[in-house]
């Protein structure tokens, strides 16, 4: 998985990567050539008094060593630029391909796991890149270089050579055989341990409500020193491992110097060194490569929401939707969701869905934008199925208003100018003024350009959701899709609203998904769904009058006299 990686995202940067290999050849030649100089002044110049060869050959000891430097730092510049861009090239592969998915692949992955994938993962695979161009590159040229050399000095140690090698290489790779698996449970467990600290930030409100802080901070523990064991035991192998290697860069130098060789050690020296470069990197490889197997599993995952072959990017229609027999089924599922579901939404028109919890009425509105595609029947958009719409097309014809509205960090202005960059202010006000969201937006500190936290914490839920509708106003699209957005609202508040939108949608489909039926009695028409089954289809007196469901809603909320 690591070199599938790599081959998908290294070959932009394929003249850089020439470059470090010329320049850390240039840097290991240079570096074999110094003991050979300094071993000549030794010899030649110190112990005969030449002054003038031992100043001529420092000189050009002085000028290798130079050359070595800057070729050393060039190439690790070239490394550093190779590793970062590519970093940035796979964070955005994982990113845009997770934008991509359909709620379904989000949920198979979960949150948590595709932030650390995005991020921990990455780095991972982007340090190895980096070590490798800095210090892996050089280790091999070094190290067959220093043999020639070393032979060239003495042919008769070169057993030493043969056993240091052998005893470091077979050493170093029973302990990377040993960490890969450990790594592996290392990448889980950091997912656990952020999905767990995202769920008690997330859900602070409940887990104080509830007074589970104690168990939570249990909780917390638990993976917290899960995570803590393997790194022990990583670290173990790590603690066995370096001073393996100091030893025997030791016992080769006492070896060397028995002998009085001084030039034999310094190539024994470079060797034993390359030797400990890719110890270093036999410890991040492990690491390096199932991390590249978590990248490539996201990278490998098609979304279930295909784009299609051949898209339509115009549409004659203007805010129609139409399900013909639609049905939808979670794989795995005994039974469909939503089975035989057909009516039209039309331009001018508000349509409201009611049922009871677990009717399908998300699911079905999830259906219009393509979160989920259809397992039987179609549903079509100005007269196109949605599976043939160019997605950006689809998307710019629909408003919707989430169940759980969402609102990003930066300003009032920013968020409701998500759907449409180039809204004015006044523009901004009027959707304010629409969604009752005008008061309590003047009240706060710069109005409009008030900062919003992430996901509009620092507001109430009732004035997230305002803030939601507003922003679908502000994008002023075909259709609108309120997915239950109106229940953190009081009923005065709910009835305002509405009053608005009957202007602000004269000429759009409207589909309004609540629980309340003074929200949707004067619709156009009401679905009434049950068991993922439309049970009734009309508007609000005709159903009271012939659907048992819906007037049992009506009854649990309102008198018979009332609901009239």
């Amino acid at each position: 998985m690591l070199f599938k990686l790599l081959g998908r995202y290294i070959r932009p940067y394929r003249g850089k990567i020439v470059a470090v290999l010329v320049l850390q050849l240039i840097a290991a030649v240079a570096s074999l050539q110094l003991p050979s100089l300094n071993a000549s002044i030794i010899d030649d110049g110190v112990a005969k008094g030449d002054t003038a060869f031992i100043s001529s050959h420092g000189a050009l000891m002085l000028g290798v060593a130079l050359i070595q430097a800057l070729a050393q730092i060039a190439a690790v510049y070239f490394a550093a630029q190779i590793a970062m861009a590519f970093g940035r090239d796979v964070r955005a592969g994982v990113f845009n391909r997770a934008l991509s998915f359909s709620v379904r692949e989000v949920n198979q992955f979960g949150a948590p796991s595709l932030i650390t994938r995005t991020t921990n993962d990455v780095q991972q695979v982007q340090m190895l890149v980096l070590m490798t161009g800095s210090i892996m590159v050089g280790a091999p040229m070094m190290m067959i270089g220093g043999i020639i050399m070393a032979l060239r000095e003495n042919v008769g140690l070169s057993w030493l050579i043969v056993v240091a090698v052998v005893l470091l290489g077979s050493v170093v790779g029973l302990i990377v055989t040993k960490m890969t698996p450990l790594f592996q449970a290392n990448q889980r467990k950091l997912d656990t341990l952020n999905q767990v600290v995202r769920e008690q930030i997330t859900g602070i409100r409940v887990i104080r409500a509830f007074n589970r802080e104690p168990l939570e901070r249990e909780r917390f523990r638990v993976a917290n020193d899960d995570l803590m064991r393997l790194g022990y035991a990583i670290g173990g192998l790590f603690a066995v491992l370096f001073p393996f290697v100091t030893l025997v860069m030791n016992m080769g130098s006492v070896s060397v110097m028995w002998f009085g060789l001084t030039a034999y050690l310094t190539y024994l020296m470079q060797i034993l060194m390359s030797v400990m470069m890719a110890t270093m990197m036999g410890m991040m490889a492990p690491r390096a490569v199932v991390c590249a197997g978590r990248i490539m599993e996201v990278l490998n995952t098609e979304t279930t929401v295909l784009l299609p072959e051949h898209p339509v990017t115009e549409l004659r229609e203007a805010g129609t939707v139409r399900f013909e027999k639609v049905e939808f089924s979670y794989p795995g599922a005994e039974s469909p969701v939503l089975s035989d579901i057909s009516f039209e939404l039309r331009p001018g028109q508000t349509t409201a869905v009611v049922g009871s919890t677990g009717a399908g009425k998300t699911t079905l509105v999830n259906l219009i934008p393509r979160l989920f595609d259809v397992t039987g029947g179609r549903v079509l958009v100005d007269g196109v199925d949605v599976r043939e719409l160019d997605p950006d097309l689809l998307w710019s014809r629909i408003g919707l208003v989430p169940q759980k509205p969402y609102l990003f960090s930066g300003t009032v202005a920013s968020n409701l100018r998500y759907g449409r960059p180039d809204a004015t202010d006044d523009q901004i006000w009027d959707a304010l003024a629409a969604a009752q969201a005008a008061d309590f937006v003047s009240e706060m500190e710069s109005t409009i350009n008030a900062q919003i936290a992430q996901g509009g914490t620092n507001v109430s839920g009732g004035q997230r959701q305002r803030l939601s509708i507003a922003r679908a106003f502000v994008k002023r699209p075909e259709i609108y899709v309120f997915d239950d957005a109106f229940s953190a609202l009081d009923v005065a508040t709910d009835a305002r609203l509405r009053a608005a939108l009957v202007r602000w949608s004269k000429e759009a489909s409207v589909l309004i998904v609540a629980q309340r039926i003074s929200t949707v009695r004067h619709a156009d028409q009401i679905i009434v769904l049950d068991g993922g089954k439309i049970v009734g289809l009309g508007k609000h007196d005709e159903l009271l009058a012939s659907c048992q469901t819906y007037r049992e809603i009506v009854e649990s909320q309102l008198s018979i006299e009332e609901a009239a």
